[in-house]
This record gives structure tokens, C-alpha cells and sequence, in this order.
């Protein structure tokens, strides 16, 4: 039998944990009679999950027979792209060549004489959206892992605009803290304040043990120890069990440890270290040195008011790197981050 876990990003697993209740409220939104929003948006760390439960959502609305799902590449013309898709759509294109639109400038069909040639994309799009809606369709655009380029900031605008026209166009977007934050921060984006943003937080941990013990068979003292390990962190909940099942370690976890740390710093610390600012890796080398920290004990240490680690202490938790749940005290959201945020420093 095959390792049943995987270490590649962007795949589905097929061992994971559903996301049920953020499943069901972006379909309840989205499939409800009048919508009160037709977007949301998906944030979180790296490895959190985020294009999982974007799959997820996309599998339940592509069994739906009034829904259509796109998905759109955030570094291509993702107009265009929504367009030429559509088009290719047998059932959308029966109905577009039989009410003689003229798509042909975009290279989405043959001309048509007695009609003029649509040139404008916004307008192609349209033309289509409005049959789509007579025809009792829906759309929803996916697009993962969105950054503030132009390619999004005009697709963004155009969304503005057909929402107004009310048509049934719906777009769910996946993306870091830091993108999804510049995507909003545009000022001529700023009805996406508005939209309601799903944060990923950690898996279950008792549901993690139970998988962990259906997978190799011990105990359930045994899965929770493994379990303890991941944090709720679902790249972590991947490798685990992945080094677990290929060096066949269920039972001596401390042997595989070091190669656990490994994976987890090549495949994502690394990067998200990287894109911290100077003050925010003192902040979190601060707390990585003795696990658990009070507030005002690093304010101390780092010599900062008040208002600046309230800012630090924010942007950190948005995303996805601290826990704050305990009154005044910070820890390390991630698994063994702290052992090799000590290591870098050394």
C-alpha cells in the first residue's frame, strides 16, 4: 500500500481533515436564496490548509448541476481567462453562438455578419454573465493563492461592477495574510473590506489522533502523542504521518524528530521566516526562547512601548505564528518552530 499521506502543496491529500463547518457556511452563503455575499476570501500560514478547503468547496459546487466553476490563474489576464473559459463551456456555448454574440476579437469563435464584434472584455463578460443568469447558472471563479498584481486588481474592479448589475458571478480566493491584506488595502478595492474572510486555525487535535490510529493501528495514547506533535498544523499532520509510515517510527516518535524538524524547514519555515520583517523575527526569536512568554516580559526584553507591540503582537497572530489565547502570555502557533527558530539563532 502507498504512503497514504504527501508532502506536496497545491494536491489534495488523501488523508485530511474535512473542514466541514467552513465548508458549510461558504455554501450556505453562497447557495442561499438572496446572498448576502457572493465573496469570500481564505487566509492563513503557509501549509494551513487553505487550498484543501478550497477543493473541498470546489467539489461540492461542481456537483451542483446550476453551478459552473472556473478556476483562475492569479498571474494570467484572469479576464480573459474568465471569458475564454465560459466560452468552452458546451452547454454556455450552445447558447451563445445560438443568440449570435460575436466573441470573435478575443479569438472565442468565428464572426458572425449580421452582428458587430464585441471588443471590450468587460463587455464580452457581460454579454455572457446576463445569459448565464437567464439560464438559472451560477458562477464561481476560484482563484488560489491571490497576490495584489494588476491581473487581480482589475478582476477585482470588474467583479465590483457585475455585482452591481447583480449577476451571478461568485469568486472565492485563497492567499497569505500579507496578500490578502494588499489586495484589500488598494483604495479602489475597498468594497473587499466588506467581504468575510475565513482565518485558517489548527485542525482538532483529538481528530488528528483518530486518524493517526485508524492509519497505523496503536494506541489512542499513542495517536495523541503523534497528534501533540502536529499542533493542529496540517503540513505537520502531513509529514508526520508521512516519515512515520516510510521509516515505519509509530513507535519510537524521538527517532524521526530530526528529520521531522528538516521537512518542516525546508518546505515552509524557511520561506516564512524569510518574509518577516528584522523586528518581527526578534519578536518571535524572543518568545521561541523560553516556549511560553508574558507580554510585558518581551516589551522588557526588546525594549517596546505598548502600542508597538500591540502592533507586532497583532500582525504576527493574523498571521498565523502566535497564539494569544492565554490572557498576556504569547507562544509559538507552530510546531516545533521555536527548536529551530533557537537553532537559526545560535
Amino acid at each position: 500500500m502507498a504512503n497514504p499521506f504527501t508532502l506536496s502543496f497545491g494536491k489534495e491529500p488523501s488523508q485530511y481533515i474535512s473542514r466541514t463547518v467552513q465548508t458549510a457556511a461558504i455554501a450556505d452563503a453562497f447557495n442561499a436564496q438572496d446572498p448576502v455575499t457572493q465573496i469570500y476570501m481564505i487566509s492563513g500560514v503557509r501549509g494551513s490548509g487553505k487550498t484543501v478547503l478550497l477543493t473541498e468547496v470546489t467539489k461540492r459546487f461542481e456537483s451542483l448541476e446550476e453551478w459552473i466553476v472556473v478556476d483562475l490563474n492569479p498571474n494570467r489576464d484572469m479576464l480573459q481567462s474568465l471569458a475564454a473559459k465560459l466560452y468552452g463551456i458546451p452547454v454556455l456555448y450552445k447558447e451563445f453562438v445560438k443568440l449570435k454574440f460575436n466573441f470573435s476579437y478575443f479569438g472565442l469563435g468565428v464572426s458572425v455578419e449580421s452582428e458587430s464584434p464585441i471588443t471590450d472584455i468587460e463587455q464580452a463578460l457581460d454579454v455572457m454573465l446576463k445569459t448565464i443568469g437567464k439560464m438559472g447558472k451560477k458562477v464561481l471563479v476560484t482563484v488560489d493563492e491571490a497576490v495584489n498584481n494588476e491581473h487581480v486588481r482589475v478582476f477585482a474592479s470588474s467583479f465590483q461592477i457585475y455585482l452591481r448589475r447583480n449577476y451571478p458571478l461568485f469568486v472565492l480566493m485563497t492567499g497569505l495574510y500579507n496578500n490578502i491584506s494588499d489586495i484589500q488595502n488598494e483604495k479602489t478595492l475597498t468594497f473587499l473590506y466588506r467581504a468575510p474572510k475565513i482565518v485558517m486555525s489548527p485542525l482538532n487535535i483529538t481528530a488528528i489522533a483518530s486518524r493517526y490510529n485508524a492509519i497505523f493501528g496503536i494506541s489512542m495514547k499513542q495517536s495523541m502523542s503523534m497528534a501533540k506533535l502536529t499542533m493542529g498544523y496540517p503540513f505537520a499532520f502531513q509529514v508526520l504521518g508521512y516519515l512515520c509510515w516510510e521509516n515505519k517510527a509509530q513507535d519510537n516518535i524521538e527517532a524521526i524528530l530530526p528529520e521531522y524538524d528538516r521537512y518542516l524547514e525546508e518546505f515552509v519555515y524557511e520561506k516564512i521566516w524569510a518574509e518577516l520583517s528584522q523586528r518581527d523575527k526578534e519578536v518571535v526569536s524572543a518568545i521561541a526562547e523560553n516556549g511560553i512568554y508574558e507580554v510585558k516580559e518581551i516589551r522588557k526584553k526588546l525594549d517596546m512601548t505598548s502600542g508597538e507591540m500591540s502592533v507586532y503582537r497583532n500582525r504576527l497572530e493574523k498571521k498565523g505564528l502566535i497564539d494569544t489565547s492565554k490572557y498576556g502570555k504569547i507562544t509559538l502557533a507552530l510546531p516545533r518552530f521555536a527548536e529551530i527558530v533557537k537553532n537559526w539563532n545560535m
